[in-house]
């Protein structure tokens, strides 16, 4: 081979490749993809599974680890020295690179062709075609980095056990303690627990840096824990109506910043088994405001104003935008209502409350323009527009990236997403080439080296999926779409979220046991407007401290497409197939990520068959729809005359009444909005005459605005028992947002609707007789349709159950035909109450493996006794009761004909 021939070659390659761009003048910058360069992969790989197993691993497994790791690449290299770089296949000596092109001259062996342009090397095997001395240096980097990664996630899960801190949480010690925040506080969110919804406290990470005992003696050490600052209840409705109500102690915890330091009386306990990077937790009263002795950083203030800026500037959109657009900015979830954070996870859009790669890519395409072009002279984006040179740009891009950082939180997705933009703009500075999946790996690796609890971090593996998916999958399909006719941009669109989808599927089945169906179209429905939404929100943060007019004006432009997703995940979620339930754990994993690997494989067969690929994707929309004829007909459900239906909502109560075409009348609303108002969508109830709410306790109001979601609702009937006050408030709002009127149920009151007539029996219309909570004030019905009588109960209690026998309706009692025993089947039954209704059908709405033991086991018992068939939700999901007056042949009444149909949960 003549020195030339190298070039000529080269030139002809990229003379065809010019040639096949399809453009009349060519391409105008050709050029020979090589392999995808692999050789950072492993070592990236090898240091997270390294960190990952050392973290809480006994000191001497690590050391052994760490110098097995060390020896074995040493032993490598050795060898790679030896062989790998001076001898050749054969074993003769192989010349070194010839430079500049320039011709050297040649030793023993085979011929060496001269140089012609840069080397291309792929991961495996050197110039020659021998793999076996650049394997070795590839295992070799590979041990060398795990060896470096677990030592490093030794010393870190060492911490974790170092100085007083662990061994007074054992003792569960009170101790006075010197903080420092590094994380942003947050609240929890309220949780149901039957009667109360638990008050939302605050949680925040924090670093103890002195602990004083109790005799006195002080330790400065560093540990880090999570405290836990207890939720205070809400003020009542006449404090708040007076305006005389002060903000909650609770709520000067929300408003610290990282960095800031204080000192705590707290109790200390050990964290749970699984409880990840805390040493100890620290309990805190939400009554004590926190005590701050050092102020934060510069940077963190400064933070903390442009967080606090973008929030007054969302303080007067609609209730959607004023959520969602922290969150989409900023990653502030903070306003977020628990029913529209439901709606997030159920398709599977939660990252896009999780501040990512995303939003620092649209703020650093805004600056440098397309990175593909950045180092051109048709480099696009607003820094060539004003000027600014390719190296000042990418510093600014850097400055940009840190600054994201510290505004946005270092969450693991949000690192990821820094390392990989800082190498991209160090790529472009020093004009070297940006090779993606390279630079995914080498963000993975520092990072690992840098955190190793990142390793643990469901969050960062999903990050890194997602963007692995990005590079090397969301391609290819996207390819595969265009060829079979798919619009350029719709195909990129739809491979971008189905490659996501399909490598995080798995993870998010470990996590959640649920298999998201809509996840896929919602992705790509509000992907047009996540951009517009999280640009005008980040110019809506850089204006406020400057001018907060601007900024308003700039969150309310963002609020349009913020509704728009917000709208979309509410839709999706509210599809009576939105997802279907998965084993957990990793096998549930696994078994997913099979069965995923099989519908691509799949897939790649149907799109040769476009009839066949159109009826599967007919079939997936039937099964996500679930139109209620079409499910009437293959399911069964809602039942043909269904009179009553008892929703499945978990330990909670809430009934449906049928009222005629599209109608109910619902009684309690259970303790989930999403439950219900899946339940109301199965049934095609689209009108609420009434709301009937029994009592104020959480599992029976807490779903209210699942019920209010989307439908006509003509009024609300509560008892007068205004017990727990924050809930009959919390009624009350939800009411009010919705103008509905509200108004009190007292005994002696019937009403009818469209076949169906009902009486309050309970309570009466003066005060309760000795009442000794909320359950003895359940409003209590007497229902009449089609010829069947329905006696619900709430929750009453032994003494109002007696109460009631002894008021004068006490004669309808008599063998009524359903029986909704009170209070989700406890054991406080009134037998004798139970022997005069002497029901055909009890049905008990409560949880699975609830923690109250509903049923008892004893009312069950009795109810049989009395000859009742015995229906509960947390066995037979919900149940349809449907039936009419039945005559006999000489034209009497004779009982009226009963059945159920149950929809298994």
């Amino acid at each position: 081979m003549t020195p030339g021939s190298g070039s000529r070659a080269g030139a002809t390659a990229r003379a065809e490749v010019h040639a096949s761009s399809g453009h009349r003048l060519g391409a105008s910058h050709p050029r020979q993809e090589g392999p995808v360069d692999l050789r950072l992969v492993p070592p990236a790989l090898a240091a997270w599974a390294a960190a990952a197993l050392l973290l809480d691993a006994p000191p001497r497994w690590a050391v052994a680890t760490v110098a097995i790791c060390v020896a074995s690449a040493g032993v490598l290299l050795v060898m790679w020295t030896a062989q790998g770089r001076w001898a050749g296949p054969s074993g003769t000596r192989r010349s070194r690179r010839p430079l500049l092109g320039l011709p050297v001259r040649q030793l023993p062996g085979p011929p060496v062709r001269p140089f012609a342009g840069p080397p291309v090397r792929p991961f495996a095997g050197p110039a020659s075609g021998s793999g076996r001395p650049w394997g070795r240096l590839s295992v070799a980097a590979a041990l060398l980095c795990a060896a470096a990664s677990g030592g490093s996630a030794a010393l870190h899960g060492a911490d974790l056990h170092r100085g007083p801190v662990p061994g007074l949480a054992r003792a569960y010690a009170e101790v006075e303690a010197e903080l420092v925040v590094t994380a942003d506080p947050r609240r929890t969110r309220p949780r149901v627990a039957s009667a109360h919804a638990m008050p939302p406290g605050v949680l925040l990470n924090a670093d103890v840096v002195r602990v004083t005992k109790a005799d006195g003696t002080a330790t400065v050490t560093r540990a880090p824990v999570l405290v836990i600052v207890r939720g205070t209840p809400q003020p009542g409705p006449r404090a708040r109506s007076a305006g005389t109500a002060r903000p909650r102690p609770e709520d000067s915890w929300l408003a610290l910043l990282p960095s800031t330091r204080l000192r705590v009386d707290a109790r200390l306990a050990p964290p749970l088994p699984e409880g990840g990077k805390v040493a100890a937790v620290l309990r805190i009263s939400g009554e004590r405001a926190p005590h701050v002795v050092g102020a934060p950083s510069g940077a963190q203030r400064l933070a903390g104003q442009l967080r606090g800026g973008l929030r007054e500037a969302t303080d007067g959109l609609p209730a959607d935008a004023r959520a969602l657009l922290p969150g989409l900015v900023v990653g502030d979830t903070s306003r977020v209502p628990v029913e529209l954070e439901q709606a997030f996870r159920a398709t599977d859009l939660t990252h896009l409350l999780a501040v990512s790669g995303t939003n620092l890519s649209i703020l650093l395409i805004l600056l440098i323009g397309p990175p593909g072009i950045a180092h051109r002279v048709e480099r696009r984006g607003v820094a060539p527009k004003l000027g600014i040179p390719l190296r000042a740009t990418a510093l600014l891009g850097g400055l940009l990236t840190l600054g994201f950082v510290i505004v946005c939180r270092p969450d693991p997705s949000v690192l990821r997403a820094a390392a990989c933009g800082l190498i991209a703009l160090l790529a472009i500075a020093t004009g070297r080439r940006r090779s993606l999946i390279p630079m995914l790996a080498a963000a993975v690796l520092l990072l690992v080296l840098y955190d190793p609890w990142l390793a643990r971090s469901y969050g960062f593996l999903l990050s890194v999926l997602a963007t692995g998916a990005l590079l090397t999958l969301a391609p290819r399909w996207s390819a595969a779409l265009r060829g079979r006719g798919v619009a350029p941009r719709l195909a990129d669109a739809l491979a971008a979220a189905a490659a996501a989808q399909a490598v995080c599927a798995p993870v998010v089945a470990v996590l959640a046991a649920r298999v998201s169906l809509v996840a896929v179209p919602c992705n790509l429905l509000v992907e047009f407007a996540v951009a517009p939404a999280t640009v005008l929100g980040f110019a809506a943060l850089a204006a406020a401290p400057v001018a907060m007019p601007v900024a308003k004006m700039l969150a309310w432009c963002a609020s349009w497409p913020a509704e728009w997703i917000a709208e979309i995940a509410r839709t999706g979620a509210a599809l009576p197939g939105c997802g279907v339930d998965w084993p957990s754990g990793w096998r549930g994993g696994l078994l997913l990520a099979l069965v995923t690997v099989v519908l691509v494989l799949a897939g790649g067969r149907l799109a040769r068959r476009p009839w066949l690929a159109t009826a599967c994707v007919l079939l997936l929309l039937l099964t996500i729809v679930q139109p209620p004829p079409l499910v009437r007909v293959i399911a069964g459900w809602p039942p043909p005359g269904w009179r009553m239906v008892m929703c499945d909502v978990g330990q909670g109560d809430a009934t449906v009444l049928a009222a005629g075409d599209g109608a109910g009348v619902v009684v309690d609303a259970g303790p989930d909005p999403v439950a219900v108002d899946r339940c109301l969508r199965s049934l095609g109830v689209t009108r609420v005459p009434l709301v009937l709410l029994t009592h104020f306790h959480a599992d029976h109001v807490a779903g209210l605005p699942g019920v209010l979601r989307g439908r006509q609702v003509g009024g609300i009937q509560t008892t007068g028992f205004q017990e727990p006050p924050e809930q009959a408030e919390f009624v009350r709002e939800q009411a009010a947002a919705e103008r509905v009127p509200v108004t009190r149920a007292v005994a002696g009151e019937r009403r009818r609707a469209a076949g169906l007539d009902w009486q309050v029996l309970w309570p009466p219309a003066g005060p309760v007789p000795s009442p000794e909570g909320p359950n003895d004030a359940s409003v209590t019905l007497l229902v009449r349709v089609a010829g069947l009588t329905l006696l619900l109960l709430g929750d009453l209690e032994p003494p109002a159950q007696r109460a009631l026998l002894r008021t004068p309706a006490a004669a309808s009692l008599a063998s009524v035909d359903v029986l909704k025993v009170a209070h989700h089947g406890s054991a406080h039954q009134d037998p004798e109450l139970l022997r005069r209704t002497a029901p055909r059908l009890a049905l008990i709405s409560c949880g699975a493996e609830n923690s109250y033991g509903h049923p008892a086991p004893v009312t069950v018992a009795a109810l049989r006794a009395e000859g009742a068939q015995v229906l509960r939700t947390d066995v037979d999901g919900s149940i349809a009761v449907v039936g009419s007056a039945a005559r006999s042949g000489a034209g009497r009444e004779a009982a009226p004909r009963l059945g159920t149909v149950t929809r298994p949960p």
